[in-house]
């Protein structure tokens, strides 16, 4: 830690990058010596979907190792949003890659991925209908109360009624092993492109989504390098920017694109902007007191503790994710 920095106010000028040229640089030398010659791969392939971490995650990667070298993935499926494949055939576009779509739903069919998940809705809302409704999943309380969180099933009607019931545990843990599919599927198909070309496969999560769990496990969470893992989402915002990426890109509200009913990650899991999730987190790793912390994010000191042992509680309970397979 800078000392220097330890004495500034805490605010979210300390996230930003002085010199992202020469930050972008060498990013994306470590990426293609990583790649090259500690992978013995000849390039990437970046599964894109119009968020703003893939977008930047590709850009970095056709930094790396030219256009010509970075192979773009788009994976619809039935319930992602129509936007997602748009924004991703734009993007690659933008950056003069080869891009191929692969649509993923009769995959997911087979494994009795919505079959599977709409079982469980129904036991908590009978009347959920999956050929005209949609659904997601939202958090209930907000992580200002010192306590784990209780997730619910939202029904939205062809007219926009919703219905909100609170989730059992099994229910939960259904519908999100089902939902699951999803990822793995996805990733199952950036491993068939990577290994008829010999190419690395490059992942997209950010430092919250990698410290806080956001991520399934062998999923959008397995690859070969996750080149944003270190940065905060307010710093993929400014690398983007730099790197090029889309405005409509940038402005987009980052969501899910999991459930059939729109969802953004806010809502789902980080229970407030990423922008506060970062200067709290910041200031947790630099040592700034929650007195401090609470002057610059706007809460008291009791919402700001409890913010912060809801972040450590989910870094714990996540910690399976991150590990890899233990060898007897």
């Amino acid at each position: 830690m800078n000392v220097e920095n330890a004495k500034k106010e805490l605010t979210p000028d300390l996230l930003y990058i002085e010199d992202i040229e020469r930050v972008c640089n060498e990013m994306a030398l470590k990426l293609h010596d990583t790649v090259v010659h500690q992978l013995n791969r000849k390039g990437a392939v970046v599964g894109i979907s119009g968020g703003i971490d893939s977008s930047t995650t590709l850009a970095l990667s056709v930094k790396a190792f030219g256009a010509e070298n970075v192979l773009g993935v788009i994976l619809p499926e039935t319930e992602s949003s129509s936007d997602s494949e748009l924004m991703a055939r734009r993007l690659a576009a933008r950056f003069g890659i080869e891009a191929v779509v692969e649509h993923i739903t009769d995959a997911l069919r087979g494994f009795g991925c919505y079959e599977r998940r709409n079982q469980a809705i129904k036991k908590a809302i009978p009347e959920f209908n999956p050929l005209t409704d949609k659904s997601k999943i939202v958090i209930n309380q907000s992580a200002e109360r010192n306590i784990p969180p209780l997730f619910s099933v939202t029904v939205v009607s062809p007219n926009g009624e919703e219905k909100r019931k609170v989730l059992s545990r099994k229910d939960y843990l259904q519908i999100v092993a089902s939902s699951n599919f999803k990822q793995r599927t996805r990733m199952s198909m950036l491993y068939y492109y990577a290994e008829t070309l010999y190419y690395a496969v490059i992942d997209t999560p950010n430092k919250q989504e990698v410290e806080q769990g956001f991520f399934v496990k062998h999923g959008d969470g397995g690859a070969d390098v996750m080149p944003l893992a270190h940065l905060y989402k307010t710093q993929v915002y400014q690398l983007a920017k730099h790197l090029g990426v889309p405005g409509e890109i940038i402005d987009r509200i980052p969501t899910t694109d999991t459930y059939s009913a729109e969802q953004t990650q806010e809502e789902f899991f980080f229970q407030m902007p990423y922008s506060m999730v970062d200067l709290i987190t910041y200031g947790v790793e630099n040592n700034y007191s929650v007195q401090e912390i609470a002057a610059s994010v706007g809460k008291t000191e009791e919402e700001t503790g409890n913010i912060i042992a809801s972040l450590k509680r989910k870094r714990k309970t996540t910690a399976y994710l991150r590990s890899g397979p233990l060898y007897f």
